[in-house]
């Protein structure tokens, strides 16, 4: 081969990594990141705030915030049919946040000590990519159906457990793939036991994935209507609530509305709060 040759099919080789060097430093790359995750930003603020808005309208489904009252929040608090379904998800919700940060951080560690953890992985994973309501439909048919079991708060428990878990499983793996398992060798070598050494070495790596694991976990069963409507049997969670007075009782969406908004007030300070001492005041530490 001839030196032009040679020179030609080195520029040709070396063209496109340069290019796709350009690409990814490219100023209209960077302007079109900033374009969607303002407009992602957007999509999920803008309604929530448009929600609260409208809690305190006197017609909310009119979409015109005038004129402003506080009436749909008298009528709120005076009704208490909303409480017990409140309750009932609140303690549930809480139940299954505890139970995916077990069962999350002993998968987690056991995938990532299995020498080909692919099909394990998947099989955990599955329920991600299974519809609501075809696994609501599911669950039904194997319990009520195959198993004759009566229906109540426990198959609303599984059933938001099983939809829960897996991305709590996700949160710890991420932590835990990064563990390294030499430390734990040289623990053993030195005499410690395996409780000492899961609270001494990985208990404090693990903690955010774990403690993350938890608020998913709080949080999906909190706010999961689906598979609860299949297997709920003739028991009412905040969801089952919130969506058999929007669907039957025209007159009662102005309280959801409002009751909506008491919740976003609530948990989303809190949980923002929570984030931040997690993953921002303990990470400095």
């Amino acid at each position: 081969m001839s030196t032009a040759a040679m020179e030609t099919y080195s520029e040709r080789t070396a063209a496109p990594p340069r290019a796709r060097r350009r690409l990814g430093t490219s100023r209209h790359w960077t302007t079109l990141a900033k374009f969607a995750g303002g407009f992602a930003i957007v999509m999920i603020y803008i309604p929530l705030v448009w929600l609260a808005v409208m809690s305190f309208t006197a017609n909310p489904l009119s979409g015109v915030p005038y004129p402003l009252t506080l009436q749909n929040y008298a009528t709120l608090f005076a009704d208490t049919r909303w409480r017990p379904p409140l309750n009932t998800s609140l303690l549930m919700s809480a139940g299954v946040a505890l139970v995916c940060m077990v069962l999350s951080t002993l998968v987690g560690r056991a995938l990532t000590r299995m020498p080909r953890p692919g099909a394990s992985l998947l099989l955990v994973l599955m329920p991600l990519f299974v519809p609501g309501l075809t696994m609501g439909a599911a669950l039904f048919i194997f319990l009520r159906t195959m198993l004759n079991l009566t229906l109540g708060l426990w198959s609303i428990f599984l059933a938001q457990l099983v939809w829960a878990l897996p991305f709590c499983i996700l949160l710890v793996l991420v932590v835990a793939s990064r563990f390294d398992l030499r430390l734990l060798d040289a623990a053993e070598d030195l005499g410690a036991s395996p409780w000492r050494r899961f609270w001494d070495i990985e208990m404090p790596i693990l903690r955010p994935g774990i403690l993350g694991s938890g608020i998913f976990g709080f949080l999906l069963s909190f706010n999961e209507l689906p598979r609860s409507l299949f297997v709920r049997g003739i028991e009412t969670t905040m969801p089952i609530y919130n969506w058999a007075m929007a669907a039957s009782q025209q007159s009662q969406v102005p309280i959801i509305f409002s009751l909506t908004t008491i919740l976003l007030a609530v948990t989303l300070p809190v949980m923002g709060a929570f984030f931040w001492v997690l993953f921002v005041k303990l990470d400095k530490n």
